[in-house]
């Protein structure tokens, strides 16, 4: 497996045994699955999903024949972090709202389209945020991703951030792929469309507000980057509480 693959899933009430090469989150939407990991007893359900990382084995069955959820396989070279994650965890509203997203764009969108690729990053950086702790990665690459966290209304410019982190800016790009699986510039698209997405939740500021908090000027060029992004407009996002 190279690419993440994201798709909803039932289950029966036979209970399986296995392990697999990559990640797997399992998230709920109905129903609930009983699952050991590692020897660690717990159960998906309406506020908590699982994490199998890669080589873990685990054991799964429905506890009733009405379930649905949402499975991610993530290779483990995509997100090595998640390896840091808890095996249980506990979805709080931002990631209920966002489960509850997923589960619309994955009804309407083709199997391993862009978004559902877009949407799976956005969900591993959510997660890692909140329960991964700090990453073990190279003290010049930390000092890169810091500045671009920090000024994610400011342009980014590869030479400025190289002499930033006092690397050369081809190394630079070497290692930030390597530890994150994308270019500075990509990984600053990811965290734009990320706040922006908060921002909209919240309510409190005005979509050109937003827009200009994540470097855009221009209104019109932020609603097309975010529709391309997620497959739907900021106002979208912002009526229906999807983030």
């Amino acid at each position: 497996m190279s690419s993440p693959l994201i798709d909803l899933r039932s289950y029966d009430r036979e209970t399986r045994r296995h392990h697999h090469d990559y990640h797997q989150l399992v998230l709920p939407l109905a129903g609930s699955l009983l699952t050991s990991i590692g020897g660690r007893e717990g159960r998906v359900s309406e506020a908590q999903g699982a994490l199998i990382s890669a080589g873990e084995d685990h054991a799964f069955a429905a506890t009733s024949d009405d379930n649905y959820f949402i499975v991610a396989d993530i290779p483990s070279a995509l997100a090595p972090e998640l390896e840091r994650l808890p095996a249980f965890i506990p979805l709080d509203s931002a990631l209920g709202h966002y489960t509850v997203f997923l589960r619309s764009e994955l009804e309407h969108s083709r199997p391993g389209s862009r978004a559902q690729h877009q949407m799976m990053l956005l969900l591993v950086q959510l997660l890692t945020e909140r329960y991964g702790g700090e990453l073990q990665i190279d003290r010049r690459v930390q000092v890169a991703r810091a500045w671009i966290d920090e000024h994610l209304d400011q342009p980014l410019l590869l030479a400025q951030l190289a002499a930033i982190a006092h690397l050369s800016p081809r190394r630079l790009s070497e290692l930030f792929k390597n530890c994150f699986g994308m270019t500075p510039q990509q990984y600053q698209t990811e965290r734009r469309m990320q706040l922006a997405c908060t921002l909209l939740e919240s309510g409190n500021l005005n979509v050109q507000r937003i827009a200009e908090r994540v470097g855009y000027s221009n209104l019109a060029a932020f609603s097309d980057r975010f529709r391309r992004h997620f497959g739907r407009s900021p106002r979208y996002f912002r009526s229906s509480s999807a983030c």
